[in-house]
């Protein structure tokens, strides 16, 4: 019984001593392994810092682009403004003065000449002239706007503006300086004093708002830009 029991903690102590006496696991591939991860995972945030450099850049460049183009969008609204104002397609409002010519403002025409104190198409051509003259940037006549292609020409009884009839009292509208249109007219030995002695009714007002209309005539049907080479 004692020898037994010697025997088997003999036993128990070569087991423990062999197994101290084991080399320990190798480490040395998972010691390996981390260095490999831990750069790999230092390559990996370089990386995503430069992918996030990268979006800013873009987003940077993307926002100056879209203001760019909000620019130029504003500008190009801006330039065809002035073009439809110029070309008198769009109503416009300002100062200026109003022009009132009349027929027979006192007294029946004689009945040698009917039209001696009548309003004639030249009488209100001469207006506009001077009114342009004078520098108004915009010019309407019983409503009609006047562009460069607009016609002012006696027709019957009628005086047309823009193929339109118009009759008397004609009132001219026009935008500009209201004391510089208005002093050209009525300046000495001037228009308004030459139409008054001829019998015909002048009045001019000046005005701080003037309201003149788009041109509603024609539209060009068969012409159109041409090309910068020439063709249509």
């Amino acid at each position: 019984m004692s020898l037994t029991m010697v025997t088997v903690v003999l036993g128990v102590l070569l087991a423990v001593q062999l197994r101290s006496t084991e080399p320990p696991e190798d480490t040395t591939m998972s010691i390996d392994r981390a260095q490999v991860l831990t750069q790999e995972l230092q390559v990996l945030a370089k990386e995503q810092n430069s992918l996030k450099a990268e979006i800013e850049d873009l987003e940077q460049a993307i926002a100056s682009a879209t203001q760019g183009n909000e620019q130029a969008k504003k500008a190009l609204q801006s330039e065809i403004a002035k073009n439809k104002i110029i070309a008198g397609i769009t109503p416009v409002v300002g100062p200026g003065v109003i022009v009132t010519l009349s027929d027979f403002p006192r007294q029946e025409p004689p009945e040698s000449n009917p039209q001696l104190f009548a309003v004639r198409d030249v009488d209100i051509l001469r207006v506009v002239n001077d009114l342009r003259s004078a520098g108004a940037e915009a010019i309407a006549v019983n409503g009609q706007r006047l562009i460069s292609t607009s016609e002012i020409r006696a027709a019957g009884a009628f005086i047309n503006v823009n193929l339109t009839p118009v009759a008397s009292p004609y009132v001219i509208k026009a935008i500009g300086d209201p004391e510089e249109l208005k002093n050209l007219l009525e300046m000495s030995g001037g228009l308004a004093e030459t139409l008054r002695s001829w019998g015909i009714g002048v009045e001019i007002e000046m005005a701080d708002r003037v309201e003149i209309p788009g041109y509603q005539g024609a539209r060009f049907e068969y012409a159109r830009p041409m090309a910068k080479d020439g063709r249509g």
